[in-house]
């Protein structure tokens, strides 16, 4: 993973700026628009001084003629100035949405292609956070910055070019103050980015607290730890108070630093001003003009230092945006990968050795196996032995450190993982059934399929019945991760799910343990109908389900301790039998 938390504000600025190319006319109204305001509010303090400078040369020049001819201007240009803020206030901000959504979706991209190891790490709540408080400031930074500078820059310059026509000194004394406001400024900005990428990071542990508890409110309430949850909530949200409370200091002093230059500034201007209307060096329209570009440009420096927050955070946003995109999807398709054709659903694993990362152990060390098409092969033993780890290799959850797995004679890292995993059903112990209805779980196995084919996958599952018999049958609303239904019931769901992908290999990963006997007897029938035809690796502690099994593989921490058949390991009384007989 790349670390961007040192990164500069123009390389994160420049990682951002692709997601402007599809907006880039609505960016460039958007900044005529800008414009367009700041000549408005420029041409003012202008009318201003030519009334004065009339009213002390020669009022006659002042007929009613002029001075409603000056309203009109005005008027016109204020019409104009509200329509374009209202481009920039609308179409600006859709434009800002857009590019929110733009990341939204290349995030969500992202985050489906990291392997498992990811998510082992993570949590949740903290990806949460960044897809919605962070991105939504990234939004705001999107149509403001722009914005914001553009018509800060025009101020500056034009303001400049005008008053340094009358007094090329008083302007340089003026625009000096600016640069030092600058320099002093700078240090509380970046307190300001520090603690608020802190206040983000906390946010995001919240948020996983609370999603944590929320989810496992079942055991809470069972055990009635409600005030041991609450305990956490309040040190988690305590903590998140004082690194806000930290933020807002540097935010106030940065507040308060800007408003002194802000008054150094236009005392400069009224003061030195003054001694030069009384010396005669500038006239009086002049002072009037200059203090009321004065008051334009403090007021433009305002609106930028506030603006300050809302950068700091649309820059915290794309630097965790950027955190996600730059981890790297370790399991990728090579460059020349092709589609797997499963014909036969031969699998041999070739002196694999297998480690989560540099620093753990090995979990497989020098694994050979040969599963034959069609076969029945079984994987037992204590937990912790590696069997789930195996069966995870296969459809490349993870990536071996070394040897290789292929599938009738292809490496499964020569093909796409697309076509590798739709060839591969998965039944798992801890079943995930999406929130939705049972016609849409059991659809997630092949999207588009037919009402007929929905209902035949569920019958071969023997999940028909019970769904009928549910409210509102297929179209009853499961809850979230299948709440509303028992164990079994879900497991039969998934089952169908897998019917209806119809695989050529097929991964039963302790499918039935966490059921009663009832619904296990259920299961393991609709299991015994999934099998048939299909090359099947089993994951099993309730021996009896796996008796039947063409080969049954012990697995052990030292690797595969025994192999044979039922009644050859029994035969032999080691480890299979001593497991069986318990």
């Amino acid at each position: 993973m790349k670390n961007t938390n040192k990164s500069g504000n123009a390389k994160l600025i420049k990682r951002f700026l692709p997601y402007y190319k599809p907006h880039v006319k609505t960016l460039f109204l958007d900044l005529f628009c800008a414009a367009l305001t700041t000549i408005c509010e420029l041409v003012l303090p202008m009318f201003v001084r030519y009334i004065t400078d009339s009213a002390i040369e020669n009022i006659a020049l002042l007929t009613a003629k002029t001075i409603l001819t000056i309203g009109v201007i005005y008027i016109v240009l204020r019409i104009i100035d509200a329509l374009a803020n209202y481009y920039m206030a609308s179409v600006g901000h859709i434009m800002g949405t857009k590019m929110e959504t733009d990341m939204r979706r290349d995030m969500f991209e992202h985050l489906h292609k990291l392997p498992y190891s990811y998510y082992d790490e993570t949590k949740v709540g903290t990806i949460m956070s960044r897809f919605t408080s962070d991105l939504f400031d990234v939004t705001e930074f999107a149509h403001h910055c722009p914005e914001e500078f553009f018509i800060a820059g025009v101020k500056i310059l034009v303001s400049f070019i005008i008053l340094a026509r009358m007094d090329i000194f008083l302007t340089l004394i003026m625009f000096a103050v600016i640069p030092l406001m600058a320099i002093c400024l700078k240090y509380f900005k970046t307190r300001m980015k520090d603690s608020m990428r802190e206040s983000r990071v906390t946010l995001g542990e919240l948020n996983a607290q609370i999603e944590d508890s929320l989810l496992g409110v079942r055991v809470v309430k069972s055990f009635a730890n409600e005030s041991i949850e609450e305990k956490k909530f309040k040190s988690g949200n305590e903590k998140f108070l004082s690194i806000k409370a930290v933020m807002y200091k540097f935010m106030g002093s940065y507040s308060s630093v800007n408003r002194v230059f802000e008054g150094i500034m236009y005392i400069v201007v009224a003061v030195i001003g003054a001694f030069f209307l009384v010396n005669g060096r500038i006239k009086a329209p002049d002072y009037v003009a200059y203090l009321m570009y004065a008051s334009m440009l403090l007021t433009a420096i305002r609106k930028l230092v506030d603006f300050v927050e809302q950068f700091q955070r649309g820059m915290t946003g794309i630097e965790r945006f950027a955190d996600i995109m730059d981890i790297d999807p370790a399991i990728k398709d090579k460059e020349n990968a092709v589609n797997l054709e499963v014909t036969e659903g031969r699998i041999d694993f070739d002196n694999v050795t297998f480690k989560y990362s540099e620093d753990t152990e090995e979990i497989l060390n020098h694994i050979n196996l040969n599963i034959g098409s069609g076969e029945s092969f079984a994987l037992v033993g204590p937990s912790g032995g590696g069997k789930t780890t195996i069966c995870n290799l296969i459809p490349r959850f993870y990536e071996i450190t070394s040897g290789s797995i292929k599938i009738d004679g292809t490496d499964i890292r020569d093909v796409t993982l697309k076509s590798l995993r739709e060839n591969i059903g998965v039944v798992q112990q801890d079943v995930y059934l999406f929130s939705g209805t049972v016609r849409e779980n059991i659809e997630y196995g092949r999207p588009g399929a037919t009402e007929e084919e929905i209902r035949e996958a569920a019958r071969l599952a023997g999940a028909e019945s019970f769904i009928d018999n549910l409210p509102d049958g297929f179209d009853t609303y499961v809850g979230e991760r299948g709440v509303k239904l028992s164990g079994g019931q879900k497991q039969r769901i998934s089952i169908a799910r897998v019917f209806l992908k119809n695989p050529k290999i097929l991964i039963l990963d302790e499918a039935t343990s966490a059921l009663d006997n009832e619904s296990e007897f259920l299961v393991q029938q609709s299991l015994e109908r999934l099998s048939k035809g299909r090359t099947t690796i089993t994951v099993a502690h309730r021996l009896t389900t796996i008796k039947n099994a063409d080969k049954i593989l012990v697995v052990t921490k030292d690797g595969i301790a025994e192999s044979g058949t039922h009644q050859e390991l029994t035969e032999k009384n080691g480890i299979y039998a001593n497991m069986y007989r318990i």
